[in-house]
């Protein structure tokens, strides 16, 4: 990386681009991060909207599907060395994205939900984060500044779940799926969040049902972890809730983290 002077790295569950692409395009217009990452782009390549993109400003490389799932990197300089499948991981869902922009290795995932704790699903969500884990473990070895960024579909801690109790042990919060999160973080990443003071109750996403932003009974599910290089010079992280207040919202708020030589 020539500079992490500057640099703002996020990452957005927007759950449809196609109708959330005013959204996209304010928010960019607003903060100018150097790297966005979508999830739930829910488009398929062909019909990815980069005519507007471009106009914003951003460049775009992206791995969608009709319908489901679809990951996309916005960046401000170009991206290269793009991958969209890990080895070893049979997975015709498009749920991930790696590029390196300006010497920084991004890895952006839209990580399986797992439906229900026991489920044929939730064994699939254990395997792939664990094929996941051992691709993170190549990325870390040949790239000093790398980040790893997305929907996670894991609320880390007790302190990432509204109601502890309640989600005590239900997917999303059971233990294995945390244990797979705690493996990744021991390639070497961070979770740029903690490292600062957070306020409590600190969320990144909200059902749509029951009232649930209203009353803020939401998980931080939306996670950037960062190298050790990277987060010596991470001056701040935060999780930005104003696009979560709009008419047909996403469910989920974008988070933000910004980089800087004199942090």
């Amino acid at each position: 990386m020539e500079s992490c002077n500057e640099l703002t790295v996020a990452t957005w569950n927007v759950n449809s681009l196609r109708v959330r692409l005013p959204q996209v395009i304010e928010w960019l217009e607003r903060y100018r991060p150097g790297i966005l990452a979508l999830q739930e782009t829910k488009v398929t390549d062909g019909q990815f909207p980069l005519e507007t993109i471009e106009t914003a400003g951003y460049r775009a490389v992206f791995s969608g599907q009709k319908t489901y799932n679809g990951v996309a990197l916005l960046s401000r300089r170009p991206a290269g060395d793009v991958a969209t499948d890990i080895p070893g991981l049979d997975d015709p869902d498009r749920r991930v994205i790696a590029a390196t922009v300006n010497g920084v290795r991004v890895v952006n995932l839209y990580v399986v939900n797992g439906s229900t704790v026991g489920s044929d699903k939730y064994a699939h969500k254990l395997e792939w984060l664990r094929r996941v884990r051992d691709y993170l473990e190549v990325q870390a070895r040949e790239h000093e500044c790398l980040v790893v960024l997305g929907d996670f579909n894991i609320a880390p801690e007790d302190r990432d779940v509204h109601d502890p109790h309640a989600w005590r042990g239900q997917i999303l919060c059971s233990p294995a799926e945390r244990a797979a999160l705690t493996a990744i973080l021991e390639t070497g990443l961070l979770d740029a969040f903690r490292l600062f003071e957070q306020v409590p109750g600190s969320f990144s996403w909200w059902n749509y049902r029951t009232g649930a932003f209203r009353r803020n009974a939401g998980l931080r599910i939306d996670l950037i972890l960062v190298s050790r290089a990277l987060a010596r010079c991470c001056r701040a992280c935060r999780i930005d809730i104003g696009p979560r207040r709009h008419e047909r919202p996403s469910d989920h708020a974008p988070v933000l983290v910004e980089f800087g030589e004199n942090a």
